[in-house]
């Protein structure tokens, strides 16, 4: 009796054991919920289109820096101004390097990718490339200005940039600028 009694204890022991192992098995093939962040870095390809950018505006091929552009993206600058649409951006960069800036260069840039999945302060959630840069423009006039400029550029769902937000200081610009005729 007593070795009837220790091999059903000793099956009931290898059947609990058995039972408990299975569910841990298959609990280590689902993913705990863990709860988004609010931030998180996003693609360095984001970083490669920012870097392209600047590439093409300083090389004034201004077909391949407006493709990165959606139809309805919008540009702001810290000063209030803005330009809504990428025909009106296009038209106005296009100007600027065609006719008042005659050389402008981009150097000790920085670039941050960020997905943002709570918008919470900020305009909408979604891909953000934040980036830093100092630029040297030279304009048709002879005069020169450098500066640290700040831009904030929002990509669409077909990596398409829709928002700019450019923070810059318009003074140096300004007396930069060769005079109007």
């Amino acid at each position: 009796m007593k070795k009837l009694i220790l091999i059903v204890l000793c099956a009931t022991l290898f059947v609990a054991c058995k039972k408990e192992a299975t569910p841990k098995a298959s609990s280590t093939s689902e993913t705990p919920d863990t709860p988004t962040p609010p931030t998180e870095f996003a693609d360095n390809k984001y970083s490669d289109i920012g870097k392209k950018m600047l590439a093409d505006l300083s090389k004034n091929d201004m077909d391949s820096w407006t493709a990165t552009f959606a139809e309805d993206a919008k540009y702001y600058w810290n000063s209030g101004d803005s330009l809504v649409g990428k025909p009106a951006i296009e038209k106005y960069w296009r100007d600027r390097r065609g006719n008042i800036i005659e050389t402008i260069t981009f150097e000790k840039e920085i670039w941050l990718p960020v997905k943002v999945n709570e918008k919470g302060n900020i305009p909408m959630d979604g891909i953000w490339l934040l980036s830093w840069y100092r630029t040297t423009a030279k304009y048709k006039g002879g005069s020169s200005m450098t500066q640290w400029i700040h831009s904030t550029y929002h990509f669409n769902s077909e990596d398409k940039i829709d928002m700019v937000n450019q923070y810059l200081d318009r003074v140096p610009i300004m007396e930069a600028m060769p005079p109007k005729k």
